[in-house]
């Protein structure tokens, strides 16, 4: 077994969470575990490496990869937050979510030319990553791909993402 193998065997299912009938997919033992988190997190990068000059993580666990790929890569950080959480916000965008609307918001250290990857642990329905991908749009920037450790494909999020490199699909 390789151990990126071993790294998917560590992302757990926790039935009825946060509501009954969810299957809320838990990553915390791939992020304690050092050797699966750098395995996902080079296949993460691996289509896009060389090619961008930022990594954008969105809230809150696409924080944690967007900090290890600027530490394996020397790229810098988009930190991508919920709305009311920057000081001065430089764009924001809002979405639909299953259960209303929501808004995103990034702060202004972007220039014209930059290369965007943006990364997430969870591609579900897509609200949030199409949002982030408007979102680096606004603040004048490229994005170059999206990255995912699981993709949940039967909700669909493709249809509004786009292309979206998953390392692993459920």
């Amino acid at each position: 077994m390789t151990e990126l193998e071993r790294a998917a065997t560590l992302i757990t299912r926790i039935p009825d969470y946060p509501q009954p009938g969810v299957q809320f997919r838990d990553i915390s033992p791939l992020l304690a575990d050092a050797a699966a988190m750098r395995a996902v997190t080079e296949a993460l990068i691996e289509p896009f490496r060389g090619g961008f000059d930022c990594v954008g993580g969105l809230e809150a666990r696409g924080f944690l990869f967007a900090g290890y790929i600027s530490a394996l890569t020397g790229a810098g950080i988009l930190p991508i937050r919920k709305a009311g959480k920057l000081p001065r916000p430089a764009a924001s965008v809002s979405y639909s979510l299953e259960y209303g609307t929501a808004t995103i918001e990034g702060p202004d250290v972007l220039h014209p030319g930059d290369r965007v990857l943006l990364v997430d642990d969870i591609l579900a329905t897509g609200g949030t990553l199409q949002a982030a991908q408007a979102l680096v749009r606004d603040l004048g920037a490229e994005v170059v791909g999206s990255a995912v450790v699981l993709e949940l494909a039967e909700l669909g999020g493709r249809v509004l993402t786009g292309d979206v490199h998953a390392v692993f699909t459920d």
